[in-house]
């Protein structure tokens, strides 16, 4: 398999402390896919959202305790809904040669979603671990129907595959 980096988006305490449809789930998926990586040598990056409820210095934009970043483990701060615009990630993979692209995080509907995309125009493999992102609930769907929806309507065979954590371990 081609060079491989995991992402994980937005993993940040004011969102998960805000209860996000299936969040033990996801926090248990993201864990899990991060030791299977760094096991297998592959680096795990973190990006972290800024904006007016998302705010430098304070705990609410620090990282969930659960999936948090080694100290040596890169992390790029964004202000936009993808992680690559304006961040320097695409420059900081392809210095690395990554081909492949495990995502992880939140929100499903907005920066995971955009950080999907843009990741698949500029010409990456895209893997989703199966329970690996999540959004809350909206006005007109529910976090769950978001969930299914973006895996399996919108991403899946188009922008990205989705796995179980089993058949991403066995490709890697």
């Amino acid at each position: 398999m081609p060079k491989t980096a995991m992402l994980v988006i937005d993993m940040q305490n004011a969102l998960i402390l805000e209860h996000p449809y299936d969040e033990k789930r996801l926090i248990k998926t993201v864990s899990q896919m991060e030791k299977i990586c760094r096991d297998k040598g592959i680096e795990v990056i973190f990006v972290r959202h800024e904006d007016n409820t998302l705010v430098k210095g304070e705990n609410g934009f620090e990282i969930y305790s659960q999936v948090a970043p080694r100290k040596e483990e890169k992390i790029f701060d964004k202000k936009y809904n993808s992680a690559f615009r304006g961040t320097g990630l695409n420059e900081y993979l392809q210095e690395r040669e990554i081909k492949n692209l495990i995502i992880t995080g939140m929100q499903t509907d907005f920066c995971v979603d955009a950080t999907v995309k843009v990741a698949f125009e500029l010409g990456y493999n895209v893997i989703i671990p199966r329970g690996g992102h999540t959004t809350f609930d909206n006005r007109y769907l529910s976090g769950e129907e978001l969930y299914h929806y973006y895996s399996y309507e919108i991403w899946n065979h188009r922008y990205a595959q989705v796995m179980s954590i089993d058949h991403i371990e066995e490709c890697l």
